[in-house]
């Protein structure tokens, strides 16, 4: 009977273990797959951060809960001019978006707001561009200036 008994050992010893040979190639080959589905969707990424910023005339980069956000948004609110807003965090692709748009404009904060394709910055980058006349001179309209309504 332990002869009886070595053989099946032997032979399911043997298939655990042919069996984990076979599996190292499926994992790297399911690594590798991973990685060129990663690898796709920040392509998609990089693709849609450039197409949205051609787009559009104006455009933020934001998260809906953000205050900086928040605070670049008002800004054009108060010009009357309406932005093309990406909310990152509505979004399932939102943190391959951002690290897109990080990777574009080597920042990798929110907001970032574009003007005609022109990376302005984030909320004090447009808060100072308001303030100095900039963001005016740039969306090809005339402002009487308030401070108090930022």
């Amino acid at each position: 009977m332990a002869v009886r008994w070595s053989i099946p050992c032997l032979t399911l010893s043997a298939l655990v273990l042919a069996s984990l040979c076979m599996e190292a190639p499926s994992s790297a080959a399911a690594s590798e797959d991973a990685s060129a589905a990663a690898a796709a969707a920040a392509a998609a990424a990089a693709d849609f951060v450039k197409k949205t910023i051609s787009s559009h005339k104006i455009v933020i980069f934001s998260k809906s809960y953000c205050p900086y956000c928040r605070r670049a948004k008002a800004v054009f609110k108060e010009l009357n001019q309406k932005p093309f807003v990406v909310e990152l965090d509505q979004r399932e692709d939102g943190s391959i978006i951002q690290a897109a748009m990080g990777e574009r404009v080597k920042r990798h904060t929110v907001p970032q707001v574009f003007i005609d394709g022109k990376h302005i910055g984030g909320s004090d980058d447009t808060v100072d561009a308001y303030e100095s006349g900039e963001l005016a001179t740039l969306l090809g309209i005339e402002v009487d200036y308030d401070e108090e309504d930022l």
